[in-house]
Parts: C-alpha cells; sequence; structure tokens
C-alpha cells in the first residue's frame, strides 16, 4: 500500500538506502510479498482481491517511531492490526505464498526506510525522521505493484470498504 504522506519525510533515505526506492518502488507497506506472477493473476484472482478488499474498511496509520530488523531500518505503522487482518487474509486465500516466503515467523508492518549503507547510516535516518514523526496517512485503496524490465510498477489497485 502505498503512503504518499510519508513519502516527503522518507524519500531522501529511501533513495540512497532501500533497494526498492531504486527499483520504483515507492513509500509503502507490503500486504504480501511474493504473490502471484502478473500472468497467473486473470479474472478469477482479480475477483477474489476485490472482495479481500472490499470487505475491509479504509484505515489510518500514525508513523510515530522507527524500529529495526538486521540490516533494516524502517518506520513502525500504527495500529498493525488492519495490516495484519490484510496480510492474514490475503495469504490465506493463497496459501502457496505465505508472507516473505515463510522466511520469517510473526510478520512485523513496517515501511522500509533503509536496507543497506550500515549501522551508521541507520542511526543517523533515524536521527534525522524522529524530528520529523509522527505522520498521519489515510489508507483506502491498495496496489498491486509487478516487477517488470527491473522496475516495480504499479498494475491493478483496489479500494477498501468498497
Amino acid at each position: 500500500m502505498a503512503v504518499p504522506e510519508v513519502d516527503a519525510v522518507v524519500r531522501g533515505w529511501r533513495a540512497r538506502y532501500d533497494t526498492a526506492a531504486r527499483y520504483g518502488g515507492v513509500a509503502h507497506v507490503t500486504v504480501l510479498f511474493p504473490f502471484l506472477h502478473r500472468d497467473r493473476i486473470g479474472a478469477a484472482e482479480r475477483a477474489a482481491l476485490r472482495e479481500v478488499f472490499a470487505s475491509r474498511p479504509a484505515f489510518t496509520l500514525t508513523f510515530a517511531d522507527c524500529a529495526r530488523f538486521p540490516g533494516v531500518l524502517y518506520l513502525v505503522p500504527e495500529p498493525a492490526a488492519p495490516l495484519r487482518a490484510l496480510t492474514a487474509e490475503v495469504a490465506r486465500r493463497w496459501p502457496s505464498h505465505p508472507p516473505y516466503g515463510g522466511l520469517f515467523g510473526e510478520l512485523a508492518p513496517h515501511l522500509t526506510v533503509a536496507n543497506s549503507g550500515g549501522e551508521g547510516v541507520h542511526r543517523r535516518a533515524e536521527a534525522h525522521l524522529r524530528k520529523h514523526l509522527p505522520v498521519t496517512a489515510r489508507v483506502d485503496l491498495v496496489d498491486l505493484v509487478v516487477h517488470e524490465e527491473g522496475r516495480w510498477l504499479p498494475w491493478l489497485d483496489f479500494p477498501l470498504g468498497r
């Protein structure tokens, strides 16, 4: 889910230190990755995705804190419950595509700021970001992005609650 309200705060850091940003990825919170290849998303899959997202209301997120995974600095979206519910429902519908390939345990919703640059960069970025938080964002649309020709490109979008 694109979060344009956060982009102004994180854009410079992401452009230099988030590999997804280098390939066109916007500031976002991931619902489910990896997902079906574009060629495998037909009318039935689109209808199922529309149904999932239409059944969930739009919501507001607040990004008030930074946190870390090993080698990653991210913003923490709160509340996490609607994000976890979306991920759980999409993963339930497509069980052959668990979040992050099943590599991690409990999913921590996050907006990646930096996944390169090292600890020093992450400390400087965090200090800078804390001066500009909190940021609030209304989430009413889920984007399906595809990786084509080395870029992340928006392909389909699905409204929440409609």
